[in-house]
């Protein structure tokens, strides 16, 4: 029976949300990499407009920001288990802000994809491991493909296991792994378009 890695914080507390928050982008500046990479793909994949944007687990905002800014033509819905992370990515979007919907689910409940709606692309950054599992992934990304519209794009980013990246081999999944739990969830063509640190970002359909 497998056993839920526990969390050292409590992201639903406004505290240890800001706290993450003011770290994340020292500890990696090169978020903003993986931020740019996110901007290029989805303006390579849109075929209409307007996008439909849906970024799951989107935390305080920064790549939200960050694709709002660069494709001013997208629809985002924002889903996080957090109602501090929702708060403070209202603050730091501003105006940009009224181009969002913001829904409090956590990806942990059966029915978080409910009512949603299609997508055309689905993001996440540094949120699967929030699963608390890596067993859990391939269920996840099979939810995603539901939720695209045909010939959408998933674009999946999360810290890795193994040699440059992340220790803890139950809660951080090996590239190998990562791209074989995408493949399990129904997605066909999948390739890798940026690493560096620890994360890296899979771009699939």
């Amino acid at each position: 029976m497998r056993a839920d890695v526990p969390s050292p914080i409590d992201l639903r507390r406004l505290e240890d949300a800001r706290e993450w928050a003011d770290e994340v982008m020292v500890k990696r500046p090169w978020r903003v990499e993986f931020f740019q990479v996110f901007a290029l793909a989805i303006q390579q994949t849109a075929a209409r407009q307007p996008v439909r944007v849906l970024e799951l687990g989107s935390g305080p905002g920064f790549l939200a920001e960050h694709l709002l800014k660069t494709l001013p033509n997208i629809e985002y819905v924002a889903l996080d288990f957090s109602p501090a992370m929702h708060e403070l990515a209202a603050q730091r979007l501003g105006a940009l802000a009224e181009r969002v919907k913001f829904v409090e689910r956590s990806f942990l409940d059966e029915s978080w994809g409910q009512g949603l709606g299609e997508f055309e692309v689905v993001v996440t950054l540094q949120a699967v491991h929030e699963l608390r599992h890596k067993s859990r992934a391939p269920k996840l990304h099979s939810q995603v493909k539901q939720l695209l519209s045909p010939g959408g794009s998933y674009l999946v980013c999360d810290h890795f296991a193994g040699e440059g990246g992340m220790s803890n081999d139950q809660l951080f999944m090996s590239v190998a792994e990562q791209q074989e739990a995408i493949r399990f969830g129904g997605f066909q063509n999948i390739r890798q378009l940026h690493a560096k640190g620890s994360l890296v970002l899979h771009h699939a359909t």
